[in-house]
């Protein structure tokens, strides 16, 4: 008699432990209901005066204290109900009291993992995790969780991203960065001095409520002018705070930025998702060889690379967000005839094409170099208004993955129309000699 044979073992897929957020969390929730009262008292404050006049102070304090209980029980539950899980193929969130909700995160469509630290948070010792996903305008996010924990999700998250296996991933830990430029606070300081966006409204603040109390001696308009324009002098201020200490690294799974005075952020700017790069030059920066660096990033709202630094050392950090792009050291202008279509400011605009890049430039006193690289052109087009046909010009706009467009301005017609055509072919063979986006690349 023959025995059966034995059945296959049948392959369980990985089963996730649902976790919950930090116990300090229902503190950050429970202002909803508070909100709701407060909101209600400025929407119509005389209703409130007349409805709380009418309180005795046994009522007001037993509505007070029902107030904190019901922000409290909010929190709490609020809390309670939000859990977040990683699966073999996703990280899973669920939230929601009343209306459940649960976001699925494909793990393959990460392409950032930041970690903000406010200041209360850092007082507590929680951080926050925003998630930046390929095709989501808004970030999904997990706050609050404890440092540590925060920082190991993310390792976890950045490894099973990068194709590491689910038992092993939690074992990789962080990658280890290599420092490549810090904003040293004098610098920055000096920067924001020496922008028209400091000293312009710091003026207005200073000389417009004194010009109007001498006119119309009258308190009112003057704090009414003043409070604005006092705001918007300190604007500065909040830009030096969140610039504080910034620093740029380089790890495995992208270039690393820290930076913050009250409130840290830990981004990552994520391989290969950079589509273009900006390097603007303020009139009054130029004399110390000073840049601004900003990046067009497909499908994030990560924007700024460097706040300030020495030409010289953002090209650096340039060339490794580009791997062998290099920033043109000239560009040609537009033909002279160009000055009848922009009088004067003609002479702020230059192209030029490299083996790598399409580098435009814009901007008389506030210059403006956008470079993109052939492999991330979407599109070309080109256009010619009535007087541009007339004086033989044309504009070519340059179109990139991150919804943006670089524009050459005022070309010589000719010009214009053999770039036209190069750009195609260097784009397509761009993108087929490009190296795959891939996370934790050697």
């Amino acid at each position: 008699m023959s025995t059966p044979a034995a059945e296959p073992a049948i392959s369980r897929p990985h089963e996730a432990t649902e976790r919950r957020l930090h116990p300090v969390t229902p503190l950050r929730r429970a202002w909803a209901p508070v909100t709701v009262v407060v909101g209600w008292a400025v929407h119509d404050p005389g209703q409130a005066q007349k409805q709380l006049t009418k309180l005795t102070a046994t009522t007001l304090l037993a509505g007070l204290a029902a107030l904190v209980l019901a922000a409290a029980l909010y929190g709490f539950l609020t809390w309670w109900f939000t859990h977040f899980a990683v699966t073999e193929t996703e990280l899973r969130i669920r939230t929601g009291l009343l209306f459940r909700r649960t976001a699925h995160i494909r793990l393959d469509r990460l392409q950032a993992v930041d970690v903000t630290r406010p200041l209360l948070a850092r007082i507590a010792g929680v951080a926050k995790l925003k998630l930046d996903v390929i095709g989501t305008d808004k970030k999904d996010e997990l706050a609050y969780l404890g440092e540590a924990e925060a920082r190991r999700l993310r390792a976890e998250l950045l490894a099973r991203a990068a194709g590491f296996a689910p038992e092993t991933a939690h074992e990789v830990g962080e990658a280890p960065a290599r420092t490549l430029l810090h904003v040293p606070p004098r610098m920055l300081a000096v920067s924001l001095l020496l922008t028209g966006a400091t000293w312009g409204p710091l003026a207005a603040a200073l000389v417009v409520p004194t010009v109007l109390w001498f006119v119309t001696h009258s308190l009112w308009t003057v704090f009414a002018v003043g409070v604005p324009l006092a705001g918007a002098a300190t604007r500065s201020a909040g830009r030096f705070a969140t610039s504080y200490d910034w620093t740029v690294g380089e790890s495995p799974d992208g270039l690393r930025i820290d930076h913050g005075l009250l409130d840290r952020a830990h981004e990552t700017v994520p391989p290969g998702r950079v589509q273009a790069v900006r390097i603007v030059e303020p009139l009054l920066w130029r004399r110390r060889g000073w840049v601004h660096v900003r990046l067009d990033v497909a499908g994030s709202s990560n924007s700024v690379l460097v706040p300030v630094a020495p030409r010289e050392a953002a090209e650096a950090v340039i060339a490794r967000v580009l791997p062998g792009v290099t920033v043109p050291s000239s560009l040609s202008r537009p033909p002279r005839r160009a000055g009848w279509c922009v009088p004067f400011w003609w002479r702020g605009h230059g192209l030029a094409v490299t083996d790598t890049v399409f580098a435009a430039r814009r901007g008389l006193l506030r210059r403006s170099l956008s470079l993109v690289p052939h492999a991330k052109v979407q599109s070309v087009r080109l256009t010619r208004g009535p007087w541009e046909r007339l004086l033989r010009v044309a504009d070519i706009h340059v179109d990139t993955g991150a919804n943006k467009t670089v524009t050459a301005r005022l070309r010589d017609a000719e010009e214009a129309q053999a770039v036209l055509y190069a750009q195609a072919d260097r784009s397509r063979t761009g993108r087929r000699d490009a190296r795959p986006d891939r996370w934790m690349a050697s």
